[in-house]
C-alpha cells in the first residue's frame, strides 16, 4: 500500500503507533525524531553497521586514472562518505573529467556538499531503474563507467549498462555487516521482543533488503515478527517481505527518505480499523 505525500496533518498522526527502527545507529536519529514528533513510540534496533572497505591508496590504484572513465556513478550516500576521496584526482587530471551521477537525492546532496557537481540530477528518483531510464544513459556503447558502491550491491545497474555496450568497473568502498553483539544490542533486542509480546510494537522498518535480512537474524525466534506490519522503502523490498511469507501487512513508501516513510505510515495508520 503506497503512502500519501507530505505534509502530515496535525497534531499527532502517529499517536499510539509503535515503530521499530532498524537503520544503522549513525543514520537512524533523523527518522526516529520525525516519528517521535508525529506521536509514535519508537524502539531502536540497529540491524546493520557500515564499515569502510580497503584503503584509499589501494582503491585509487585499482580504479586507475579517472579520465579513463566517461561517467562515475555513486549509488548511495554511504558510497559518497567512503568513496568521495576518489574524486580528489579530478582536480589534478589533465584529461576530460567524467560526469558524476548519483542514485537518489540524498546521494546527490552528499556529492554537492563535498564540492562536486552532479551532471544528471536525480530529481525524486531513488533507484537504479530510474537512473537507467534517463535518455543520457541510453547510448553508452564503448563508454567506461565506474560504479562506486558497497560490497555485494545489486548487479542490475551494471548489467543493464553492459547490455547497452558499456564497460563497467566497480569500486567497492564499504560493506554492510551485522552489528557486534554488545550488551546494548542484546538489551535492544529484548526490549523489542517485550514490546512485540505486549502488542505495543506494530511496525518494523525495512528500508533495504540487507536490513530486512539482518533484522530477522537478530531475533532468536523470528516467528515473533510473523504478524507484524513492515514498512518497506520500495516495492522491491515490499515484495521481498511477502516472499518471506510474513502474515502481517506491508506498507510501501512512495519514497525511502525520512519524510516519505513517515507519510506512508501516517496514511496507513489513519485508515486502520478502530483501535482500542
Amino acid at each position: 500500500m503506497a503512502g500519501a505525500p507530505s505534509p502530515l496533518p496535525p497534531p499527532w498522526p502517529l499517536a499510539g503507533l509503535g515503530v521499530l527502527v532498524t537503520r544503522p545507529a549513525a543514520q537512524a536519529e533523523p527518522l526516529c525524531q520525525q516519528l517521535t514528533d508525529a506521536g509514535a513510540n519508537v524502539w531502536r534496533l540497529p540491524a546493520m553497521t557500515i564499515e569502510p572497505l580497503g584503503h584509499a591508496a589501494g582503491h585509487r590504484a585499482a580504479v586507475g586514472p579517472l579520465d579513463h572513465y566517461q561517467r562515475i556513478i555513486f549509488v548511495s550516500a554511504n558510497a559518497v562518505t567512503h568513496g568521495v576521496f576518489l574524486l580528489g584526482a579530478l582536480r589534478t587530471s589533465r584529461g576530460l573529467a567524467p560526469e558524476i551521477l548519483a542514485i537518489g537525492p540524498a546521494t546527490a546532496q552528499a556529492l554537492t556538499d563535498a564540492g562536486h557537481t552532479v551532471a544528471l540530477p536525480p530529481g525524486g528518483s531513488y533507484d537504479s531503474e530510474t537512473l537507467l531510464a534517463a535518455k543520457e544513459l541510453q547510448q553508452v556503447q564503448g563508454e567506461r563507467i565506474l560504479i562506486v558502491r558497497g560490497e555485494g550491491g545489486r548487479e542490475h545497474l551494471a548489467q543493464s549498462l553492459q547490455a547497452r555496450g558499456a564497460k563497467v568497473h566497480y569500486a567497492d568502498v564499504y560493506r554492510r555487516v551485522l552489528p557486534p553483539t554488545t550488551a546494548l544490542l542484546i538489551e535492544q533486542v529484548a526490549l523489542a521482543e517485550q514490546a512485540l509480546a505486549s502488542g505495543a510494537l506494530h511496525v518494523v522498518t525495512a528500508t533495504s533488503s540487507e536490513l530486512l535480512d539482518n533484522t530477522l537474524r537478530l531475533f532468536p525466534d523470528a516467528s515473533c515478527l510473523s504478524g507484524i506490519t513492515w514498512l518497506a522503502g520500495s516495492r522491491r523490498i515490499g515484495q521481498r517481505v511477502r516472499e518471506l511469507g510474513f502474515e502481517g501487512s506491508v506498507v510501501v513508501a512512495d519514497r525511502p527518505d525520512d519524510a516519505g516513510l513517515v507519510a506512508a505510515l501516517a496514511f496507513w495508520w489513519k485508515h486502520q480499523m478502530p483501535r482500542t
